[in-house]
């Protein structure tokens, strides 16, 4: 049995939620290994409606779920995310949550220059989600971060608070800002301290012992490829890396743990904020699309820009990620449509692409060359196999195959579980 990492293929928001429920329903272990707070996941089971972003999807069916050290963590949202899971019926316990205890903290200090940087940035705002991720991981960089394992010591972070405040005092005095009021940060990390703790321990050795015992290990993704802080549209990226690889570093297992990689992939394209984004639709088309999609972020609400699906950037994100399959969500968006288009390539001041270039300024310029297909009429909504599927649909789905280099695994065609037709099992790999 292989063990499964799931990542999103391109800007994030690919419907990553209901896939990795559908597969955490089979795992044993779910861990999360990148980001923060930042990661949207809508999760349908049965009635109930389960908005996550922190807690790994495995949660809400009772799964060991894991929450690994290149996570960077806000406890007081942690607290939230779990009162509120709690509130709808998820029991939550040391048994099927366990938090690495060498994760570093997101600090109210890390929200507000996350805030007062991007009110300041004019037009280099990058679009930040504003919940102090990106400030954490320069603090862990940095060697200055508080951890969960501090929260235990807390008597003894006076050496700490020196590092960290003579960095974001500075900061704070070039906004004009007051610096950091130590006793009330203290008081405040005292008064969650035991709350987290409880989940707190080495969870690279519990996931050892997990796998050792042969059992079925998910790494979740948060965000996307293309937010990848590397290999993403830089600047506007995330603060971490968001490809395959990270699940190793990011949870304390070796490489060779990370098995399958399952790219989820959008039939069409979105992202959230600012940015390049070479297939963008600004016309009723797009304003339809992103209707029908529900096109709104999980964390901000912000509404999604839109656009039709680029070949070119998830071929170059299978590759990169080395996604062994992918899992195409929300074809049924495409419902109903004469013609859909899928891009190919990309024109840059006269000159053909077959890939995005990683300066700025050259893919603000890319301009889009499509191939165009015949669209579908009849419903794919609820599809559960392929003789459900209208031809042109099937169509497209393996002409998208095709384009990107990387067979399909899956594709979903609903938010609920069941609404999935499986191609290749991740997991039986």
């Amino acid at each position: 049995m292989a063990n499964v990492t799931v990542i999103g293929a391109q800007w994030g928001d690919e419907g990553k939620g209901k896939i990795v429920d559908w597969l955490a329903s089979r795992a044993d272990a779910v861990v999360r290994f990148q980001g923060g707070h930042n990661a949207g996941h809508t999760l349908v089971v049965g009635d109930t409606t389960y908005k996550l972003s922190l807690l790994p999807s495995g949660i809400v069916t009772g799964t060991l779920s894991i929450i690994g050290n290149g996570v960077v963590l806000d406890p007081w949202h942690l607290k939230s995310e779990i009162d509120k899971l709690e509130g709808q019926g998820v029991t939550i316990t040391a048994d099927n949550f366990a938090l690495a205890d060498n994760c570093p903290l997101i600090l109210p200090l890390h929200r507000d220059l996350d805030g007062l940087r991007e009110t300041a940035a004019g037009q280099g705002k990058i679009g930040t989600t504003g919940r102090g991720i990106g400030p954490a991981y320069e603090d862990k960089v940095g060697r200055r971060a508080i951890r969960v394992c501090d929260l235990a010591h807390l008597d003894e972070i006076e050496p700490q608070l020196d590092r960290l405040c003579a960095h974001h005092d500075a900061l704070r005095a070039g906004f004009d800002e007051a610096p950091i009021d130590r006793e009330q940060l203290v008081a405040d990390l005292k008064e969650i301290a035991p709350f987290v703790l409880q989940f707190a321990q080495p969870v690279w050795k519990r996931l050892k012992k997990v796998r050792k015992a042969g059992a079925r290990v998910l790494f979740e993704g948060a965000q996307g490829v293309l937010l990848d802080v590397d290999h993403g549209t830089y600047p506007f990226v995330t603060s971490s890396n968001t490809v395959s690889g990270t699940a190793a570093s990011g949870s304390g297992l070796g490489h060779n743990a990370t098995g399958f990689v399952l790219g989820i992939v959008k039939a069409y394209t979105t992202r959230v904020g600012s940015g390049p984004f070479p297939t963008e639709l600004t016309d009723e088309v797009g304003q339809g699309l992103g209707e029908r999609g529900h096109e709104f972020g999980v964390v901000t609400g912000r509404k999604r820009r839109v656009g039709w699906f680029d070949a070119v950037l998830v071929r170059q994100t299978c590759a990169i990620s080395g996604v062994t399959g992918i899992a195409l969500t929300k074809i049924d968006v495409l419902d109903k449509m004469d013609k859909v288009k899928i891009c190919t390539g990309y024109r840059i001041d006269g000159k053909i692409y077959d890939y995005l270039p990683s300066h700025a300024a050259s893919q603000a310029r890319c301009e889009p060359i499509y191939e165009e297909m015949e669209g579908w009429q009849e419903s794919t909504a609820g599809a559960r196999s392929w003789a459900d599927l209208p031809a042109n649909a099937i169509k497209y789905v393996q002409r998208v195959q095709e384009l990107i280099e990387t067979p399909v695994a899956l594709v979903s065609t609903s938010p609920e579980r069941e609404d999935t037709i499986l191609v290749r099992d991740p997991f039986e790999d």
